[in-house]
């Protein structure tokens, strides 16, 4: 008898908050009411997105119209409502200026370093180093008879595959010193750091020019295949495909030295620079097309150096755990 009275005064309690009629959230939100569960356990039933809408309508119910406004990189700048106490950093410029880019930061840029020696060639010797040469010399023929002087194309499409290789073996490395037990010297995060800088490379050459559909094919399918192609080969033998990133990042400065050849020349306007250019490598805000390029093949030149020194480590026996990567060298 007890434990019936027990259950009636609290279906008494509980019936109205629990039970009660109410329209759906979107009805609810517009009149500032939350959910009955909402009600009785806030904390853990109360979506997101549900607090969002009340607030929303709270603030059109104290006059608030207007519209959210975009970031950068088409981010919307309306604050994200939740219980985790995640809030973003609202960071700025050495000017005072609101930082304007979410996907890097003030403290990811740099100045380039221009002064490294773009002729810098590695002579094969061994056969692997060969074989190598050999492989990336093959696939430059078909680029140059695709792109002919179409450079920003160009830049796309080397861009999209040259961030494939320090991720590939910025993750394998990781796997291996979770396995082993093991320190990497470093390498994870420089192996990453290229891929990194590979990547805004593509995003600043977005940009200049946006790929046709058939280029984004070309993209595609060129990823796809490099992307297993390099992490058997670094699997198999990680030498060999440092050597290879070598090779390519030498194509890569002498596809960027032709480019600014034409710029020099006229063939190629020279605009201004992109503001994400202007931003990530601190250039000047006069700065012009020819500037970017020019740091861009400074940054490839210093891939090449690190993948030809990662592979000569290995050639004389070492792993590369043990020696320090050089990290920041671009």
């Amino acid at each position: 008898m007890s434990s019936r009275m027990a259950g009636a005064a609290l279906l008494r309690h509980l019936g109205p908050r629990l039970f009660a009629a109410e329209p759906a959230v979107s009805g609810l939100a517009a009149r500032g009411v939350v959910p009955a569960a909402t009600r009785v356990l806030p904390l853990r039933m109360g979506s997101t997105a549900a607090e969002a809408a009340v607030e929303d309508a709270a603030a059109k119910q104290q006059g608030g119209t207007e519209k959210p406004k975009e970031a950068a990189g088409g981010q919307s700048n309306k604050a994200i409502v939740s219980y985790w106490g995640i809030d973003p950093p609202k960071l700025v410029k050495e000017d005072g200026t609101e930082w304007r880019w979410p996907c890097f930061r003030p403290w990811d840029t740099y100045t380039s370093d221009t002064s490294i020696d773009v002729k810098k060639h590695h002579e094969p010797r061994a056969l692997p180093d060969r074989a190598a040469y050999l492989l990336v010399k093959s696939l430059r023929v078909p680029m140059d008879l695709f792109f002919q002087r179409r450079h920003a194309s160009h830049a796309l499409l080397l861009e999209t595959v040259a961030a494939v290789p320090g991720m590939v073996g910025g993750m394998l490395l990781h796997l291996r010193s979770l396995r082993r037990f093991e320190h990497s010297g470093g390498w994870i995060r420089a192996l990453l750091e290229e891929a990194e800088n590979e990547r805004m490379h593509l995003m600043t050459f977005l940009e200049v020019t946006r790929p046709n559909w058939w280029e984004r094919a070309l993209v595609l399918a060129a990823q796809g295949v490099f992307f297993n192609a390099y992490f058997v080969g670094y699997l198999l033998s990680p030498k060999f495909a440092h050597r290879v990133v070598g090779y390519l990042e030498e194509e890569a400065v002498h596809s960027y030295t032709e480019y600014l050849k034409d710029l020099e020349a006229g063939v190629i306007e020279n605009t201004p620079a992109p503001a994400i250019a202007i931003d990530y490598w601190r250039l000047p805000a006069d700065a012009k097309l020819k500037d970017v390029v020019t740091v861009v093949r400074a940054d490839e030149a210093h891939h090449r150096d690190v993948n030809h020194f990662a592979s000569d480590i290995h050639y004389q026996g070492l792993q590369l755990k043990d020696t320090p990567a050089p990290l920041g060298y671009h």
